[in-house]
């Protein structure tokens, strides 16, 4: 009898969607998150008869066999690409993509990380860093006499100096494009790592080659919606309950044969 591992496994998925939810609402307020989505497939099927045999007695081709499911399991989870809101902070260095595009990340042990989140600083040396004091890519540095900071839509980093009427421009913000940013893997505080599926990474100018702009003096917030979320953990629960009475059901069954 399948009904108990086909209702194991029934639960074992939704208990995977909980944890996924679960993820999103925790990470409501997580500058630059972006939320993720459980996909379920079925597993294979038992035939018991095939859908192209011959009917013994009228030699003719059965329309429809006999077969039986063995449960689900979870095919996919994918992070949904959506803009989140836009914050407003004030703070010179705070940075937001509005659009497609991830800010790169110059990791100390080599190679770059790719991130949503632009809250950034400055360190002792006047580098544009991360709050971990990483540097964003390509690398540039305020000098210590700057009156007024300015970094435009197009990810110009314009600089006013004491005892300067015009700004001057002292380096250049890029934003990183993927062919499948779906395909990024998540490697926490709020980093992602190029792999294969995601394509290479192509650097392009904000608002240029399909990057989108840059704004200054805002954060974007993340793109869960905990009314959504809510209900979905309402439907995971109602399907776990669902597959638990099941296997009870399938328990009184076996005990009365």
């Amino acid at each position: 009898m399948q009904a108990l591992h086909i209702a194991a496994s029934g639960m074992l998925a939704q208990q995977h969607r909980t944890e996924v939810v679960s993820n999103n609402l925790a990470n409501m307020n997580t500058t630059g998150f972006q939320r993720s989505k459980t996909e379920f497939t079925d597993l294979l099927y038992s035939e018991f008869r095939r859908p192209v045999s011959a009917a013994v007695a009228a030699r003719r081709v059965v329309p429809a066999g006999v077969s039986s499911g063995l449960g689900v399991k979870t095919a996919s989870v994918y992070r949904v690409h959506e803009q989140g809101s836009l914050k407003q902070t004030g703070n010179t260095f705070d940075l937001a993509v509005r659009g497609e595009g991830f800010f790169q990340i110059l990791l100390p042990q080599g190679g770059t990380a790719y991130t949503r989140n632009g809250t950034f600083q400055l360190d002792d040396a006047g580098q544009i860093v991360t709050h971990d004091g990483f540097t964003v890519a390509p690398g540039t540095t305020v000098p210590p006499n700057a009156v007024d900071v300015t970094i435009n839509g197009s990810g110009e980093v314009l600089v006013t100096l004491a005892g300067d009427d015009e700004p001057a421009n002292i380096g250049l913000i890029q934003l990183a494009i993927f062919p499948n940013p779906g395909g990024l893997q998540a490697e926490g505080d709020s980093f992602f790592i190029e792999t294969t599926a995601s394509g290479s990474a192509t650097p392009n100018n904000p608002g240029s080659g399909g990057a989108g702009s840059l704004q200054q003096g805002f954060i974007e917030s993340s793109n869960v919606n905990p009314i959504e979320e809510l209900a979905l953990l309402i439907k995971a629960q109602r399907a776990y309950d669902m597959n638990a009475k099941m296997i009870s059901t399938v328990d009184q069954m076996l005990a009365t044969r």
